[in-house]
């Protein structure tokens, strides 16, 4: 009998193990995230494009890391059955790494971009990039520190805080479209400003999309309410195509 409680409490902590090993991995990923995401503005910042050049190259390593999460939660659910709390740690677990590697993409694209830019003329409004891309950092680290607490009151502060991010972009579309439309010279410039600025507006939505899983993960229920939007870019778009009504008639 007591060789059977042995074995059966080497099977439950080789189990928390596991799922232990899972956490650590999404962790590692969000610390990732948050490094790339900071070192592809600061080679922005500085045109630096060997620093560039480095946060590509690194978004290998978080790709295997999501094949590793996939990997080890294919076990998990093959192997252990999980169910209740564990079948939800898991199940958010493989979202969240999903989440987390089109994060480090997105920075990566960002520093494709910032090699580009940098063989240009530097471009005056490229100081307002930064402030954009430092709240998204905020939203990473931040719901990645929900996950390690497991705290859905912090992961319900990050998912309304994205639109702060939108309306920054929203902002940013119309100054970025301004300076296009004074000086046509400097489109392909403010082109790249622009899909860098799309690309860390869609960070946030990932960071949000992690906070609703973490709720989920730790509540047991979604998040019902509708996640508030504040970029109104497509709106603008829509308007500055729209003809001009034609004058009255007049009497």
């Amino acid at each position: 009998m007591k060789g059977a409680d042995m074995a059966s409490e080497h099977i439950v902590k080789s189990y928390d193990e596991e799922l232990e090993r899972l956490s650590n991995i999404i962790v590692e990923m969000g610390g990732m995230a948050e490094s790339q995401l900071a070192a592809a503005i600061d080679a922005v910042v500085k045109r630096d494009s060997d620093a560039a050049a480095s946060v590509i190259e690194s978004d290998l390593k978080v790709d295997q890391l999501e094949r590793d999460v996939d990997s080890l939660a294919v076990r998990l659910l093959a192997l252990r059955q999980p169910m209740g709390r564990d079948l939800r740690e898991i199940i958010a677990a493989l979202k969240i790494a999903s989440d987390l590697e089109r994060i480090c993409d997105y920075a990566a694209n960002v520093a494709k971009r910032s090699i580009a830019l940098s063989q240009s003329p530097p471009i005056q409004p490229a100081h307002a990039l930064p402030r954009m891309a430092y709240l998204a950092l905020v939203l990473v680290k931040d719901v990645i520190d929900a996950y390690v607490d497991r705290d859905a009151d912090k992961a319900i502060v990050v998912w309304t805080r994205d639109e702060e991010l939108d309306e920054m972009y929203s902002s940013l579309f119309r100054e970025f479209l301004t300076y296009m439309m004074e000086d046509p010279r400097n489109i392909s410039g403010y082109a790249h400003l622009l899909f860098m600025a799309k690309n860390i507006e869609r960070i946030g939505d990932h960071a949000t999309n992690i906070a609703e899983n973490l709720y989920y993960m730790v509540q047991g229920t979604p998040l019902t309410q509708t996640r508030p939007k504040g970029d109104k870019s497509s709106l603008e778009i829509v308007a500055a195509q729209r003809p001009l009504s034609p004058p009255e008639a007049s009497s």
